[in-house]
Protein backbone atom coordinates (compact mmCIF):
# COMPACT_ATOMS: atom_id res chain seq x y z
CA UNK A 1 0.00 0.00 0.00
CA UNK A 2 1.48 3.46 -0.81
CA UNK A 3 -0.15 6.90 -0.52
CA UNK A 4 0.18 9.81 -2.83
CA UNK A 5 -1.48 13.64 -2.46
CA UNK A 6 -2.68 16.37 -4.72
CA UNK A 7 -2.29 19.68 -3.71
CA UNK A 8 -4.61 22.43 -4.89
CA UNK A 9 -5.71 25.87 -4.20
CA UNK A 10 -8.81 27.77 -4.06
CA UNK A 11 -10.19 30.89 -2.86
CA UNK A 12 -13.70 31.43 -1.30
CA UNK A 13 -15.26 33.66 1.27
CA UNK A 14 -17.85 32.55 4.24
CA UNK A 15 -19.02 33.53 7.03
CA UNK A 16 -20.01 31.71 10.28
CA UNK A 17 -23.53 32.05 11.78
CA UNK A 18 -26.62 30.15 12.74
CA UNK A 19 -29.71 32.49 11.48
CA UNK A 20 -32.07 31.67 14.16
CA UNK A 21 -29.42 32.92 16.89
CA UNK A 22 -29.41 36.99 17.43
CA UNK A 23 -26.62 39.01 15.82
CA UNK A 24 -25.10 39.48 19.40
CA UNK A 25 -24.78 35.41 19.99
CA UNK A 26 -23.01 34.90 16.55
CA UNK A 27 -20.39 37.42 17.28
CA UNK A 28 -19.97 36.08 20.50
CA UNK A 29 -19.84 32.56 19.27
CA UNK A 30 -17.58 32.71 16.22
CA UNK A 31 -16.21 36.20 16.72
CA UNK A 32 -14.55 38.07 13.59
CA UNK A 33 -15.68 34.94 11.72
CA UNK A 34 -19.45 36.42 11.79
CA UNK A 35 -19.01 39.47 9.76
CA UNK A 36 -22.01 40.00 8.23
CA UNK A 37 -20.12 41.19 4.92
CA UNK A 38 -18.36 37.56 4.79
CA UNK A 39 -14.46 37.20 4.75
CA UNK A 40 -12.00 35.38 2.81
CA UNK A 41 -9.15 32.76 2.81
CA UNK A 42 -7.25 31.25 0.28
CA UNK A 43 -7.41 27.99 0.78
CA UNK A 44 -4.62 25.22 0.10
CA UNK A 45 -6.47 21.21 -0.19
CA UNK A 46 -4.46 18.32 0.07
CA UNK A 47 -6.16 15.16 -1.47
CA UNK A 48 -4.22 11.50 -0.88
CA UNK A 49 -5.51 8.49 -1.97
CA UNK A 50 -3.89 5.11 -1.45
CA UNK A 51 -3.72 1.74 -2.84
CA UNK A 52 -1.26 -0.42 -4.77
CA UNK A 53 1.17 0.20 -7.52
CA UNK A 54 0.21 -0.56 -10.92
CA UNK A 55 3.65 -2.76 -12.52
CA UNK A 56 2.74 -1.66 -15.84
CA UNK A 57 2.66 2.17 -15.23
CA UNK A 58 4.53 2.09 -11.54
CA UNK A 59 1.42 4.55 -10.21
CA UNK A 60 -0.86 4.35 -7.82
CA UNK A 61 -3.03 6.82 -9.83
CA UNK A 62 -2.45 8.66 -12.65
CA UNK A 63 -1.94 12.35 -11.06
CA UNK A 64 -3.66 13.61 -14.35
CA UNK A 65 -6.52 11.79 -13.20
CA UNK A 66 -6.89 13.17 -9.98
CA UNK A 67 -6.29 16.68 -10.49
CA UNK A 68 -8.95 16.13 -12.88
CA UNK A 69 -11.15 15.05 -10.11
CA UNK A 70 -10.65 17.66 -7.70
CA UNK A 71 -10.64 20.53 -9.97
CA UNK A 72 -14.22 19.18 -11.18
CA UNK A 73 -16.13 17.88 -8.66
CA UNK A 74 -14.64 20.81 -5.89
CA UNK A 75 -12.57 23.13 -7.17
CA UNK A 76 -14.51 24.77 -9.49
CA UNK A 77 -17.67 24.86 -7.19
CA UNK A 78 -15.66 26.41 -4.48
CA UNK A 79 -12.59 28.90 -6.33
CA UNK A 80 -13.78 32.97 -5.95
CA UNK A 81 -17.10 31.39 -4.95
CA UNK A 82 -19.22 32.22 -0.98
CA UNK A 83 -19.34 28.67 0.31
CA UNK A 84 -22.32 29.98 2.02
CA UNK A 85 -24.88 31.13 -1.31
CA UNK A 86 -22.51 29.53 -4.17
CA UNK A 87 -21.57 25.75 -3.36
CA UNK A 88 -24.28 23.51 -4.03
CA UNK A 89 -23.03 20.97 -1.67
CA UNK A 90 -22.97 23.17 1.03
CA UNK A 91 -26.34 24.02 1.03
CA UNK A 92 -27.71 24.45 4.57
CA UNK A 93 -24.82 23.71 6.00
CA UNK A 94 -22.64 25.97 8.63
CA UNK A 95 -19.31 26.91 6.80
CA UNK A 96 -16.80 26.21 9.20
CA UNK A 97 -13.43 24.48 7.52
CA UNK A 98 -14.30 20.87 9.60
CA UNK A 99 -17.51 20.66 7.76
CA UNK A 100 -15.96 22.16 4.33
CA UNK A 101 -12.99 19.35 4.64
CA UNK A 102 -15.74 16.90 5.09
CA UNK A 103 -18.30 17.53 2.35
CA UNK A 104 -15.04 17.60 0.04
CA UNK A 105 -14.21 14.15 1.12
CA UNK A 106 -17.88 12.93 0.57
CA UNK A 107 -18.04 15.05 -2.95
CA UNK A 108 -14.78 13.17 -3.86
CA UNK A 109 -14.96 9.93 -2.52
CA UNK A 110 -17.35 7.85 -5.12
CA UNK A 111 -14.94 9.53 -7.67
CA UNK A 112 -11.98 8.39 -6.67
CA UNK A 113 -13.56 5.26 -6.00
CA UNK A 114 -14.15 4.73 -9.75
CA UNK A 115 -11.04 5.53 -10.42
CA UNK A 116 -9.92 2.43 -8.87
CA UNK A 117 -7.94 3.54 -5.62
CA UNK A 118 -9.26 4.66 -2.28
CA UNK A 119 -9.35 8.06 -0.91
CA UNK A 120 -7.41 8.23 2.11
CA UNK A 121 -7.41 11.56 3.49
CA UNK A 122 -8.30 15.20 2.87
CA UNK A 123 -6.35 18.08 4.26
CA UNK A 124 -7.83 21.50 4.23
CA UNK A 125 -5.68 24.59 5.51
CA UNK A 126 -7.26 27.88 6.16
CA UNK A 127 -4.76 29.57 6.92
CA UNK A 128 -1.03 29.36 8.01
CA UNK A 129 -1.91 28.58 11.44
CA UNK A 130 -4.90 25.97 10.85
CA UNK A 131 -6.07 23.03 9.07
CA UNK A 132 -8.57 20.32 9.20
CA UNK A 133 -7.56 16.78 8.10
CA UNK A 134 -10.89 13.99 7.39
CA UNK A 135 -10.22 10.49 7.01
CA UNK A 136 -13.69 9.35 6.35
CA UNK A 137 -15.86 7.19 8.52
Amino acid sequence: MIYITRRERFNAAHKLFREEWSAEKNLEIFGKCANPNWHGHNYELFVTVKGDVNPETGYVLDLKILKHIVQKYVVDKLDHKNVNLDVDFMSGKMASTEVLCIEIFNQLDPHIKDAGVVLHRVKLVETENNYVEYYGR
